[in-house]
């Protein structure tokens, strides 16, 4: 890890941190005058804090501000109480606004997404990168390398000159040609809109992939090459897509573009889906589904929904 990364890490760890202190109440002034002091020291500090604000702001809605009342009741030791409690109300968001919207190891990347986020760029040599929700490459046009360090991207090469993506399984060497490739933790999967891209997997033999066609990438080496719908990457232009899909499969990728916690019954897996749905707003996503389907949607915030059979009317 280089030594930028590693301030970084560090950076959100220690941000994460002073957030979590100013917001269980049990700050005083000299904790507020070491945090400036912090601040000042370095400006990728600065950058850990604002970002970790921002984002803290998303979780303004969660129930630590139900218990805010009963902080005026007169007895000393609940008062003692409720504030450790909502100091530790405060770390869970915190925590898992880390590890979801902040991850340490996409910090320092060249571009990256927040969960939600969509995001196009036009590199210098005229291709087209596109990433979507929480993804995160580094680009180097000078080595001809796109490192894809997490999540899900889209390129298009329409030079000669190969540009290479590169994945925790393989390479994927892109010229003349559109891909989609996207990578979580068992593998990634490689799907070519049109041309053709060459794979070079960690395991195994080098192999061709055309246009239509898919493969999925692992450790051990390349899957069977299959048909590939290339309708289906629809989040290139913001829309979710499903075809008499299963409902589960459906919400786990739906999950992917909220914050927050998205949960539904078992008896809903099975529900079936169809559809074109707009992914700047999932809470309408979720509407509609109500509307359509016999569930109902509860919130008990903005970033806590579950889903549960509807119920029948008397």
């Amino acid at each position: 890890m280089n030594s930028q990364a590693s301030d970084a890490r560090q950076a959100v760890r220690a941000a994460a941190q002073w957030l979590a202190l100013l917001e269980s109440g049990g700050a005083n002034e000299q904790d507020r005058a070491n945090l400036q002091r912090w601040l000042d020291t370095c400006a990728t500090h600065d950058q850990a804090w604002q970002k970790a604000q921002a984002l803290r702001q998303r979780f303004a809605d969660l129930p630590s501000g139900l218990a805010l009342s009963s902080l005026d009741r007169p007895d000393p030791a609940r008062r003692v109480v409720l504030k450790r409690a909502l100091g530790a109300v405060a770390l869970v968001p915190t925590a898992w606004l880390l590890s979801r919207q902040l991850p340490l190891d996409v910090w320092s990347a060249d571009l990256h997404t927040a969960t939600g986020e969509r995001k196009k760029v036009q590199l210098a040599d005229g291709s087209s990168l596109q990433l979507n929700t929480a993804s995160a490459v580094d680009v180097d046009l000078q080595s001809r390398r796109v490192k894809l360090i997490e999540g899900e991207l889209s390129l298009k090469v329409p030079g000669t000159t190969p540009l290479t993506i590169q994945t925790k399984f393989g390479n994927v060497i892109v010229s003349q040609s559109e891909v989609c490739v996207r990578q979580h933790a068992q593998g990634c999967r490689v799907s070519v809109f049109n041309g053709s891209v060459q794979l070079q997997p960690l395991q195994g033999p080098a192999l061709a992939v055309r246009g239509g066609q898919q493969v999925s990438l692992q450790a051990v080496g390349a899957g069977a090459i299959t048909p590939f719908d290339a309708l289906a990457p629809g989040w290139r232009e913001g829309v979710l897509m499903a075809k008499n899909q299963p409902l589960g499969d459906f919400l786990r990728e739906l999950g992917t573009y909220r914050p927050g916690v998205l949960r539904w019954e078992p008896e809903l897996e099975t529900l079936r889906v169809t559809g074109s749905f707009l992914l700047d707003d999932t809470d309408r996503v979720l509407a509609l589904l109500a509307a359509s389907l016999p569930l109902e949607v509860h919130s008990r915030t903005r970033y806590w929904v579950t889903l549960l059979p509807r119920k029948n009317s008397v």
